[in-house]
């Protein structure tokens, strides 16, 4: 949706990319926020929160050795101070928008998985289920960016809709409430779906992958220029800024012969 080349270098051609700081970040405070549910009710506070960053940051580095490059010319470690903090703060600002002592979570970093009538399978990753005692179900998910402007909601909302049509598929409940927490501006972002609503996102997400096996079988992979070219890191092969894709590393058919 935000640009089909991209899909193309990341996911048919699978180019590198170089590691985000402020998606290494957001990596670090959800690791921090999921780890905190292990602790009791009275004890998730937000300082024993921050005191679990520099596990949480170890790990990741461990895991992702490649974050360890955002901070390479950083021999004093005042960068990676400075980031830190900032991470500390929105971890900080979390407590103002939910009350973690009041929460007990019934799934965290939920991986799920459904399969659509047409044979198209959904899978993602749900950063908080909560289940109310009434069985209502809220998807939950941080961000640590700001809130979009109100005329840009809905294409926030599009994740959290997918989420609960995945989730409607499996256990056949429609969630009561989606929620985003933005931790960035201090906004939290709700919407409660109903049947029609995710009926027009599976709509939507056939469309969607139709696209994808056309684009997939032809080679025909267009960018399309938004504000976010400014982050790409593959404008030196993009022909919007005068570059080259790769050679297409799949046989090139006609849409609808079976060719990819």
């Amino acid at each position: 949706m935000q640009c089909p080349l991209l899909y193309r270098f990341r996911v048919i051609d699978r180019l590198p990319e170089k590691p985000s700081a402020a998606a290494t970040r957001g990596t670090l405070v959800h690791a921090v926020l999921e780890r905190l549910f292990d602790a009791p009710a009275g004890e998730r506070t937000a300082p024993r929160a921050k005191s679990l960053i520099p596990g949480q940051w170890d790990r990741l580095r461990e895991s992702r050795p490649e974050v360890t490059e955002l901070f390479a010319d950083d021999p004093e470690g005042e960068r990676l101070a400075g980031w830190l903090a900032e991470a500390e703060r929105l971890v900080e600002r979390w407590f103002t928008l939910e009350d973690p002592t009041r929460l007990e979570p019934a799934e965290r970093e939920l991986f799920v998985e459904a399969e659509l009538e047409s044979g198209l399978r959904l899978r993602g990753i749900i950063d908080r289920v909560d289940v109310a005692p009434t069985g209502e179900v809220r998807i939950v998910d941080y961000k640590t960016g700001k809130a979009p402007r109100p005329e840009y909601a809905e294409g926030a909302l599009f994740q959290m809709k997918f989420y609960a049509l995945v989730v409607w598929r499996l256990k056949r409940v429609v969630p009561r409430r989606l929620q985003l927490v933005y931790l960035g501006s201090g906004d939290v972002l709700t919407y409660d779906p109903v049947p029609a609503d995710l009926e027009r996102v599976e709509r939507k997400l056939h469309a969607l992958w139709e696209a994808i096996r056309q684009a997939t079988e032809t080679g025909n992979w267009r960018p399309r220029p938004t504000k976010l070219c400014g982050w790409c890191d593959h404008q030196a092969r993009c022909p919007e800024f005068g570059g080259t894709p790769p050679p297409y590393p799949l046989p090139v058919g006609t849409p609808g012969s079976g060719t990819v």
